[in-house]
């Protein structure tokens, strides 16, 4: 251990103390020792440093920092290099506000587009996220400070997410959901890792053994530190025993106390807390370094120029009918829609920046060059109905050459803590468009929503920009755009489907109750889309440009994929070339292709670049779980270029020797998966696949309540009051959506509904403790007056033990 001479003089009181927070946001101090205390914040695209009342939802404001494009965003532009320097950025305004710990970046794999938190996320693909979440971590980390990714792992709702259990098999697991986070730690090399609230496989993930230590401490040789994610913790020993050394937030001393007894009587071994408290120190005394020792200085315009940089290469063009775009500065355009006038930039919760500026469509469009003729709102933002506004902006439209449609998602509809509910637009939007195209069919959408939607509406447009969430910057980016200053060149990083019912998980999302079955299995995104053969709106790795771009002289080898691009348009531009593998073999069941290497090149008209793609040790790999390790499958490879999943345009054959492995399945029992048809996987199929049991995924309605249950089980509680509290948060949650407080009604499932009763402990910082909520437990199952006795004593004895502790 590098620190035993320090550890050794701290008392076991002292070690135990490290392991939980100060407050909401710090770490504790022990002065006799010269320890200091670490600052954690949010900030996966921005620094949260909060000012005043803290919380981990989003609802103080919190100091000015840059808000450069979410993860959904910047993860269109596959450009490493760019990232890397927005990794950098953002470690130099967390250095500036004394922050050691940048909580982020968030890389949980888009198994559902549905998913609440997906504008956090970067991508269906776990190479593609795991590429660019390592070279964010060290543009962070550049700076001395550490990143944190987040949320480990396999949480990919935020339904009932504190709680629910993640039934997945371990080959879909590796390959799928944990790839992405080996690349980030491997090669990112990231000091810290927030683990996730949910279960995974009957365990909670910072409490469970092959997840914490099997696979993150012994096969990837991580070092560096676990913290939970905020209120994350279920039992604080077991996650310590698994190795999660930091608890956030403050449980005011409760929880210490539990690692205080377990090591007295001999459940915990004192050792195992020297080596949590040896990686933790580690990782506070090179942090607080760093900070002593730079140059605070933020040159805030460099990084909101940054951020336009990253929105411009981030944009996606997805549709350019007769070549409508670009736009010159003799058409007469219409400007509509509310986003023009207040962008929507950014995604809701934990996330949440106050941006040092925002730019706006409006006052933008001066120094864009474009002719507008003017600006209706046309609909408004929240969905509900305007005939006048419409009005208004079909009358603007009449005489335009072109409108500028404005459209998107608003900001409570994409939320930490919520699932959406479907994938559409609001429907006065759509009816927006519709009126606007009885009027002037030359319509241009801007789109603006940090995940996918359904475009049913997609052929009464001529242009299509998915600017996405595009940060403070993102309105003039969006402009160089839409004008021709900037040739698009982002690529989708997931699949649009036609129709949500088209999407793998469709039948199992979100787990409601107990748990959720991952029963499509390896097949997600563009993975079952295209094995499936099941038509797409837009595929993964789609993006148009204003130029064209031409594949030739491909030569494949061991070592990798040589070929040669040309522009051959008129304009410079940038393409995303994408290596894709195929294994012809049909022993093991696999997706008809997978990503496996990309590349950005620039090319002025006419240029020609040879472009050379690596294979590395993720490139013919499969999970065999008879071996229970990596295997590689002796056959014919079929070696892809492509400019999208979709578009193949060079294709080489490649035999690679196999690592002689036995085959880990039988075919008979696994016939869906060999076909990729695993949109209605049955029970029997999916317990094949596991090679066991599936748990009982409905809730145990007889049995009383516990920590680990909700709020929204009160429904089934014995307690009549607990029934009652059920239905007045229900009708508090209907009756705020009914007259537009949608903000505060989401406030009430996000905090309250789906919280777990542990929950009004763990994230309360200390306000309440488990005694208490002992005794709102007693009053839930049915005993309220033993149950209100029991939470004002204890409350009682927590103020006078906390009055004598200061």
């Amino acid at each position: 251990m590098k620190y035993k001479d320090l550890i050794n003089k701290m008392t076991l009181a002292e070690k135990v103390s490290l392991m939980s927070g100060k407050d909401f946001w710090q770490t504790e101090n022990i002065d006799r020792l010269g320890i200091p205390n670490m600052f954690l914040a949010d900030g996966p695209h921005g620094v949260r440093k909060q000012a005043a009342a803290a919380d981990h939802l989003g609802l103080n404001p919190s100091i000015p920092a840059t808000c450069f494009p979410t993860a959904a965003t910047v993860a269109n532009s596959w450009d490493v290099d760019l990232i890397n320097k927005m990794g950098q950025r953002l470690g130099s305004e967390a250095v500036s506000e004394k922050v050691n710990v940048l909580l982020g970046p968030g890389i949980n794999i888009k198994r559902n587009p549905l998913a609440g938190r997906n504008f956090e996320y970067f991508s269906e693909d776990p190479y593609l996220t795991g590429k660019l979440a390592a070279s964010l971590i060290q543009g962070i980390q550049s700076n001395g400070i550490a990143a944190s990714v987040k949320h480990f792992a396999v949480n990919n709702q935020e339904e009932r997410r504190m709680v629910i259990d993640t039934i997945v098999d371990e080959r879909t697991l590796r390959e799928v959901y944990l790839t992405g986070f080996e690349i980030a730690i491997k090669e990112g090399k990231t000091k810290t890792v927030m683990s996730s609230y949910n279960q995974l496989n009957g365990t909670y993930t910072n409490e469970n053994p092959h997840l914490m230590n099997q696979i993150l401490r012994n096969e990837w040789d991580y070092d560096g530190v676990v913290v939970t994610d905020w209120g994350g913790n279920n039992d604080r020993v077991a996650a310590l025993k698994a190795g999660n050394e930091l608890e956030m937030p403050t449980t005011n001393g409760e929880t210490d106390k539990d690692i205080y007894r377990a090591i007295q009587n001999g459940e915990l071994k004192e050792e195992v807390l020297d080596e949590a408290v040896d990686r933790l120190l580690e990782l506070i005394m090179t942090t607080t370094s760093a900070l002593k020792d730079s140059n605070s200085d933020v040159d805030q315009n460099e990084h909101h120029l940054l951020a336009q940089k990253i929105a411009e290469e981030s944009i996606v063009l997805l549709k350019n009918e007769a070549n409508i775009l670009p736009l010159n500065n003799q058409t007469k355009v219409a400007v509509v829609g509310d986003f023009a006038k207040d962008p929507r930039y950014q995604g809701a919760g934990s996330s949440i920046v106050n941006p040092t500026t925002l730019e706006n469509t409006l006052d933008a469009l001066a120094k864009s060059g474009l002719n507008s003729i003017g600006y209706e709102p046309g609909f408004n933002r929240y969905g509900k109905k305007s005939k006048g506004k419409a009005a208004k902006a079909c009358k603007l439209a009449e005489n335009a050459d072109v409108v500028l449609l404005y459209l998107g998602l608003d900001e409570v509809t994409e939320a930490e803590g919520l699932d959406r509910e479907d994938l559409k637009i609001p429907q006065n939007q759509i009816d927006l468009l519709n009126a606007i195209y009885e009027v002037n069919q030359n319509i241009v959408v801007v789109l603006s929503s940090g995940a996918v939607v359904e475009m049913p509406w997609i052929n009464k447009v001529k242009g299509l920009v998915h600017g996405y969430l595009s940060g403070q910057a993102g309105a003039k980016a969006i402009l160089r755009v839409l004008t021709g200053e900037v040739n698009p060149s982002g690529k989708l990083a997931e699949t649009y489907p036609i129709h949500y019912e088209d999407t793998p998980s469709y039948h199992q999302f979100p787990g409601k109750e107990v748990s959720v079955e991952y029963r499509e299995g390896l097949f997600i995104g563009y993975r079952y889309y295209d094995t499936a053969d099941v038509d797409v709106r837009f595929p993964f790795g789609y993006g148009l440009s204003y130029t064209t771009f031409k594949y030739s002289n491909l030569h494949v080898d061991q070592k990798g994929a040589t070929f040669t691009i040309t522009n051959t348009g008129n304009v410079s531009g940038m393409e995303v070339a994408q290596l894709y593998v195929g294994c012809q073999s049909k022993a093991i069941f696999r997706p008809k292709k997978e990503l496996k290497g990309f590349t950005k090149v620039h090319l002025n008209p006419g240029e020609s670049k040879t472009v050379t793609i690596p294979f590395d040790d993720k490139t013919f790999r499969y999970f065999n779980v008879k071996t229970n390790q990596w295997e590689v499958e002796e056959a014919d490879y079929e070696m892809m270029i492509g400019a999208s999943s979709a578009d193949i345009q060079l294709s080489s054959t490649l035999f690679v020797e196999g690592t002689g492995a036995p085959l880990p399945y039988d075919q008979k029992r696994l016939s869906s998966y060999y076909s990729g048809q695993v949109s209605k996987i049955g029970l029997e199929e999916f317990e094949a696949l596991l090679d066991r049991k599936v748990p009982e995924a409905k809730w145990d309605r007889t049995k009383p309540l516990g920590y680990n249950d909700t709020i929204a089980q009160c429904q089934y509680a014995k307690g009549k009051f607990a029934r009652f509290a059920y239905q007045m948060i229900k009708f508090s949650h209907w009756f705020l959506r009914k007259i537009g407080k949608r903000s505060t009604a989401n406030l009430i499932m996000m905090s309250v509904y789906h919280m777990p009763f542990r929950g009004m402990a763990r994230m309360t910082g200390g306000i309440m403790n488990m005694p208490m909520v002992d005794g709102v437990l007693m009053i839930v199952n049915g005993h309220f007056f033993k149950g209100l006795k029991h939470v004002l004593k204890e409350r009682k004895k927590m103020i006078k033990a906390t009055k004598e502790s200061n």
